[in-house]
């Protein structure tokens, strides 16, 4: 998870993410319009879908509305010239089937007065419906009646039965009735104009009773929705398309139609296979504009990729080698690179070639003044050997003893000197001066011209690896040798040979130590070790050169010589060479 989030942080702060994150804001706008119309457009069909829905179903309905409408006018009709006739029993039922003889579409013509039992009848039946609440309603409220009857006659058939009130003044009287066949209204109706999914129609009254319906009515639950009942439907009174499920879990498309408002309603019900998953209709037309979009990025990417970026990589990759020390530079293929990059590229490696002349030139004169100052050194060995020469000739002239020492004593500081400069000449390096190297020759130089026939001194030392600059290495190496000709001057021992030791070791980060020890003889106390001689005041004057301070302590056995000091960074010489080199 965490490489992940890496790799990607690293991937977010490209030139190519970039410039395709901001592409992508650029056109996002435009995607959503266009998602946004699409979805629209989609919202639309769908209405224009829903409508042709509710046109199929007035289509279906027509013949249903048809009868029913001419049934209405007749019931009508028919509680004018029911009125007149009610006294007389048999010139009401003659009337009743002379009505329904001569129309050919109706079962039966009744008249029920206000107890419930038919008064005149085109047939021999008696009718009563006293018990029936909803007649009891509707002669209450004066409403006319629609409704679906069954088991009528030896058949059992199915009929509807329209009803109007027969007024006389704000009076009911009763009901005149007429009842049309079920199969009359199912037979009559329009084939729909598609075959594909055959809608099914059915008409209820306000109540929610199935008055026809072109299914069987076992079969009823299957075209009806589940979760809206058709009470709920009449109440809008108004025509309403929708998709819902039926109790067996299938998807259907409904539309209902007023065709009587409060009294007859038309409902036509179309299977809606893959409209439960309208969703997925509608996915293409939303995803398409964001295809379009993710396509316009991936092209813009590539874009950059190949015009921008991949020079930018290689210019990178060029720069990061020849920061990193790398001066051999290859080829960077910049032709079909933008103008400003290949003239960014073309700078770079004019500044690459202007700084390798420059470093060439720079080493070129580094390397002659190291030479220059390796000569120098030579020359001065050179000299004062030539010094340390003379001054023995001219110690072998001497008379006295006192002149003779004296002469010695410059003889070997002389050579001592010599002896520095030949270390410096023959140790590596030009800013720093290897402690271990240039010490060690110094000491045995120092022991051997003070060692002799009827005397030999013994010699230890333990240099660690200290780098000096040239201001330190000299005063420090004129200090070990005016150290060492005290210690060689005054060594003794109780038993077998004299013996010194020199030690240079670390200290701390910056901290060195130098320590001279030599063996004391059986007399050899020193109480003026200290004293205000030349060797005295040079051994001062060297580690203050070199910023310490000399420190001497001595016991029975033992004179020992110590100087601390800072070493001083290596970078203030190679600044000082600079400076030289430069000027």
């Amino acid at each position: 998870m965490t490489s992940w989030k890496a790799d990607f942080d690293r991937a977010s702060k490209t030139l190519g993410f970039r410039l395709a994150f901001l592409l992508g804001i650029a056109l996002l706008p435009l995607c959503m319009v266009s998602a946004i119309q699409s979805a629209a457009m989609l919202k639309e069909t769908r209405a224009r879908s829903e409508a042709a829905l509710m046109g199929e179903t007035m289509r279906a309905a027509e013949a249903d509305l048809l009868l029913i409408q001419r049934a209405r006018g007749a019931v009508a009709a028919l509680t004018r010239l029911v009125v007149p006739v009610m006294g007389d029993i048999d010139a009401c039922n003659a009337m009743m089937r002379n009505f329904v003889g001569t129309s050919g579409i109706y079962r039966s013509a009744v008249f029920i007065d206000r107890s419930g039992i038919s008064h005149c009848s085109s047939s021999e039946d008696q009718l009563d419906i006293s018990n029936d609440t909803e007649f009891q309603v509707a002669l209450e409220e004066k409403r006319p009646l629609i409704r679906l009857a069954s088991g009528i006659g030896a058949g059992n058939e199915s009929v509807i039965i329209v009803a109007d009130p027969v007024m006389q003044g704000d009076t009911v009287l009763g009901y005149m009735s007429l009842s049309l066949p079920h199969d009359a209204l199912t037979s009559n109706r329009v084939s729909p104009r598609t075959t594909a999914h055959p809608p099914a129609l059915l008409t209820y009254d306000a109540t929610g009773n199935i008055l026809t319906s072109s299914v069987d009515m076992e079969e009823i639950t299957s075209v009806l929705p589940q979760n809206r009942s058709l009470t709920a439907l009449s109440m809008a009174n108004e025509d309403v398309s929708f998709t819902a499920r039926t109790a067996e879990g299938r998807s259907r498309s409904f539309a209902v139609i007023p065709i009587v408002p409060d009294l007859l309603y038309a409902m036509g019900s179309w299977s809606a296979e893959g409209d439960d998953v309208w969703y997925l209709r509608m996915l293409p037309s939303l995803t398409l504009p964001f295809a379009m979009w993710l396509a316009c990025l991936i092209v813009a990417f590539l874009a950059v990729e190949r015009s921008v970026t991949r020079h930018v990589r290689v210019l990178r990759t060029a720069m990061s080698g020849f920061g990193d020390g790398k001066r051999i530079i290859g080829r960077m293929d910049m032709a079909n690179a933008p103008t400003e990059l290949r003239d960014l590229s073309e700078t770079f490696e004019h500044m690459t070639d202007t700084i390798l002349h420059d470093e060439a030139e720079m080493e070129d004169m580094i390397h002659q003044k190291e030479v220059l100052l390796r000569e120098v050194h030579h020359r001065v060995k050179n000299n004062l050997q030539l010094i340390a020469s003379i001054m023995n000739m001219q110690m072998r002239q001497a008379r006295s003893a006192e002149a003779k020492s004296l002469m010695k004593g410059l003889q070997e500081r002389v050579m001592s000197l010599a002896t520095i400069h030949r270390e410096l000449y023959q140790t590596s390096g030009l800013t720093d001066i290897r402690a271990d190297e240039l010490l060690v020759d110094i000491s045995r130089q120092v022991v051997k011209l003070a060692s002799g026939p009827g005397r030999q001194i013994g010699l230890g030392h333990s240099f660690a690896d200290v780098r000096l600059t040239p201001d330190q290495a000299v005063p420090l190496s004129l200090l070990l040798t005016e150290a060492l000709a005290n210690a060689v001057k005054y060594a003794g021992a109780h038993e077998g040979k004299p013996r010194i030791e020199v030690a240079l070791w670390r200290e701390g980060g910056t901290q060195a130590v130098l320590e001279v020890s030599n063996t004391v003889g059986p007399n050899g106390q020193m109480s003026d070790a200290e004293g205000t001689g030349l060797g005295a005041q040079l051994l001062a004057a060297f580690a203050q050169q070199i910023g310490g301070k000399v420190d001497i302590t001595h016991d029975d056995d033992k004179y020992t010589l110590s100087v601390a000091f800072e070493v001083r960074p290596l970078n203030e010489a190679e600044a000082r060479i600079s400076g030289d080199v430069t000027s």
